[in-house]
């Protein structure tokens, strides 16, 4: 009666490496493109022209380096098994939009990297479920408009970028429950000061002033500090078009961006790897953040298949004989 036992445990062995295997296929030593730190547990995969999230990043990660990559999109559930990341950057890439939920599962999230992409908007309540929150970049993209309520949920917050947007306006009190704030970066957005929604954010300028650095720089169109503008400049009672359908009297033009003092613009790499390690495009992801194996993946599989086959081959032949 051993011999069916030996093919049983056989089985479980060859499963569990297969497994392992399978699992370890982002990281170089096992034939993935990113870096992983096991002490650490860190994940680098910047810089490797990425137009997906590679497969099966270790659940344990703690921090998570995808910027650099040439990602346009994320599946919305890219990063739900991944609740023990405290630090997810994916500055210089090519986001365009986000999925609601997409950062859901990060309740342990201190530092968020989303600068340098070409993010036009925002989903409501995209940052609700990261309370932990300190440090989020949000400069260097289109932004053109924040939802209500985006910051509402973040009372760690600490640093706030935003400067080198489209941004005209911000929601009546967005900023009134980010208690924990040093630090925000207004500057270089076409600000609209002439319609009288500015105040909100003249007055709590004022009110923060010594208190929260960066405010100051914060300028009109017309290049006047907008903590300087009063209520007969802005007399105007404008909508904007993302609230309701009517269209703002003031023409704003776009000001024109300069250079990052303290982060650096670097070019994205333009490598395809995607032939090579058999990726897919974000909206074909698995509903898991599992995505595509690498080479030593297949080889694994493959490996996995053959000796399975000879180990039911071995039962059968067994039991034919007893």
């Amino acid at each position: 009666m051993m011999g069916p036992v030996l093919a049983a445990c056989l089985l479980i062995i060859l499963s569990t490496a297969w497994i392992s295997q399978a699992n370890g296929a982002t990281c170089k030593k096992d034939g993935g493109v990113c870096t992983c730190n096991d002490q650490t547990k860190n994940v680098d995969c910047s810089s490797k022209g990425l137009t997906a999230i590679p497969s099966n990043i270790p659940l344990e990660t703690t921090q998570l380096r995808l910027n650099l990559n040439s990602l346009s999109k994320l599946s919305p559930t890219a990063f739900h098994n991944l609740n023990k990341l405290t630090y997810l950057s994916l500055g210089n890439n090519q986001l365009q939009t986000l999925p609601a939920g997409v950062f859901d599962h990060l309740v342990n999230l201190d530092k968020l990297r989303l600068d340098y992409n070409q993010l036009k908007s925002l989903p409501p309540k995209i940052f609700d479920k990261l309370t932990k929150l300190t440090l989020l970049y949000l400069q260097n993209n289109k932004l053109q408009s924040l939802p209500n309520g985006v910051f509402h949920n973040l009372p760690l917050l600490r640093d706030l970028h935003l400067q080198r947007n489209q941004l005209r306006r911000v929601p009546e009190g967005a900023f009134d429950y980010l208690s924990s704030l040093s630090l925000v970066t207004l500057n270089d957005n076409p600000w609209d000061c002439s319609c009288n929604d500015i105040l909100y954010r003249s007055k709590w300028i004022r009110e923060k002033e010594g208190k929260v650095n960066g405010i100051e720089s914060a300028t009109c169109v017309n290049k006047k500090a907008v903590l300087e503008i009063t209520e007969e400049e802005a007399a105007e009672d404008c909508v904007y078009p993302n609230t309701t359908t009517a269209i703002p009297t003031t023409i704003i033009t776009t000001l024109a961006s300069s250079n990052d003092d303290d982060i650096p613009e670097l070019p994205v790499p333009q490598e395809n790897f995607q032939k090579f390690l058999g990726y897919q495009e974000p909206d074909h992801l698995p509903t898991q953040p599992q995505c595509l194996m690498s080479i030593s993946g297949y080889l694994g599989l493959m490996m996995f298949f053959v000796l399975i086959s000879a180990a039911i081959l071995y039962v059968i032949h067994f039991l034919k004989k007893a």
